[in-house]
């Protein structure tokens, strides 16, 4: 392996899925500025949207996730470039 590609500032991180409010831990290296206490410990936590806990492959279960207007967003964003190209 190639040596300096990876960081070395591993650490146990606990993961946070705001959906349900389940925690996990494991060794990462991303920053995070706040802490939370697991079974007497403290840990830097990284709040997620989505993890295995909620995602609907995983749980079986359908959920609703909120997307309205990305595609509305994009084509409004990106509308100039379109009438440009289609008037060519």
């Amino acid at each position: 392996m190639k040596t300096g590609l990876h960081p070395e500032n591993y650490r146990l991180v606990a993961f946070k899925d705001m959906s349900n409010e389940k925690v996990f831990i494991t060794r990462s290296c991303a920053p995070s500025k706040e802490t939370i206490t697991v079974d007497g410990v403290e840990y830097p936590v990284i709040k997620l949207e989505v993890s295995s806990y909620s995602h609907p492959f995983f749980t079986g279960k359908m959920k609703f996730v909120d997307t309205a207007g990305r595609v509305d967003k994009f084509r409004n964003k990106y509308k100039a470039h379109y009438e440009k190209m289609a008037s060519k």
